[in-house]
């Protein structure tokens, strides 16, 4: 069976590769309009629905693996910055406090119809940093296309005190419940994934 990732992701794709099966990306045609009011599982659940569904629509024949990440502060949802000015706005709102990662995935198949659907939280307490720090981890380039304004698995794990739940699911794509669904349709995974959780084999993974 044809696995299809729905992703621009770089994260997500080498996420999905630690799984050891043969897989295609392809780029999902799906505008994410977000909306302020919106329960934030629910505005991230269908747009991985509407990554995925833009890709098997065109794949009948695969299973396609949509994904979307958002982040809660307080009952402030966060994208990805305009720019290093809103980067820096971000970083600075987020110091000290802890917020919400919310990463979901959405697997359709020829049906069209949603196979699996799940969201998985995340718990993140950010240090309180300094202005100096914030500005050397602008320098870093690494914040614009990031949720948040940083890299839980680059070099903004400086920035962060402490995670509650699974990394993976903190950085883009969590795996146990994407090779629990392929193993119900009869796909065999060659990776050993409660040792791969354990083994932490994942950039920062063992720092927490």
């Amino acid at each position: 069976m044809r696995l299809v990732l729905a992703s621009t992701s770089p994260q997500r794709r080498e996420i999905f590769a630690l799984l050891g099966l043969p897989f295609d990306v392809i780029d999902p045609e799906f505008d994410e309009v977000a909306s302020p009011d919106r329960p934030i599982k629910d505005e991230a659940l269908d747009f991985a629905v509407g990554k995925a569904a833009s890709v098997a629509r065109n794949h009948p024949e695969s299973l396609v693996i949509g994904s979307d990440t958002m982040i809660l502060l307080d009952d402030t949802k966060i994208g990805k910055p305009s720019g290093i000015d809103d980067a820096r706005a971000i970083l600075r709102s987020l110091a000290g406090k802890t917020h919400l990662i919310f990463t979901s995935i959405a697997i359709l198949d020829g049906s069209r119809v949603p196979q699996l659907g799940i969201v998985e939280e995340v718990s993140v307490k950010m240090r309180n940093y300094s202005e100096e720090e914030v500005d050397r981890y602008l320098d870093c380039q690494e914040s614009l296309d990031k949720a948040g304004a940083y890299s839980i698995q680059g070099e903004g794990r400086a920035l962060i005190e402490s995670i509650s739940g699974d990394y993976l699911a903190a950085v883009g794509l969590p795996l146990k419940p994407i090779a629990g669904y392929l193993k119900s349709r009869g796909v065999s995974v060659p990776v050993d994934v409660e040792k791969l959780y354990a083994d932490k084999g994942f950039r920062n993974w063992r720092s927490f």
